[in-house]
């Protein structure tokens, strides 16, 4: 990574502890039951190796589905077909021995799974599409605050 890129992801990891960070999440689902995670890699901010869904910080300016669609293009390489809100919810974790605050913005987000590959290896170690039944393992520590509403929103079957 060049030392623009580093600066640039030592001052994203301030977002959560310095000041709340806010994130536009996609549960990226294929409209037949199946959605899509994302194996957090060496360089992802935090949770390195659980399985996450798509999504990522709100820049100054930008709007949430702005935000969620950007999330979408850099990680994913695609563009939503349809995008629902789901639910919110704070995530209070702590992360190198410091406490941290996001709050989440978490959508249902129908994609075209044809047109889905990794845009950010370095970030994303995998991506992998699954049912409520074969769910990988081990999962971000907030996945259940955005997997019971994607279940009673039936796009996870």
């Amino acid at each position: 990574m060049s030392n623009a890129s580093e600066g640039a992801n030592n001052l994203d990891r301030r977002r959560g502890i310095d000041h709340i960070g806010v994130s536009a999440c996609g549960v990226v689902h294929d409209g037949n039951g199946k959605i899509l995670m994302m194996k957090r890699g060496d360089y992802a901010r935090d949770e390195q190796g659980r399985w996450d869904i798509c999504g990522g910080a709100i820049e100054f300016g930008e709007s949430i589905d702005e935000a969620l669609r950007r999330e979408l293009l850099e990680e994913l390489c695609c563009e939503a077909e349809d995008i629902d809100f789901l639910t919110a919810y704070d995530a209070h974790r702590e992360h190198d021995n410091q406490r941290t605050h996001w709050i989440a913005l978490i959508h249902a987000v129908k994609v075209n799974p044809d047109h889905v590959k990794n845009g950010e290896p370095h970030k994303i170690a995998k991506i992998g599409w699954f049912g409520l039944d074969s769910l990988p393992s081990p999962t971000h520590s907030q996945f259940h605050k955005a997997l019971e509403p994607a279940i009673a929103a039936g796009i996870i079957k």
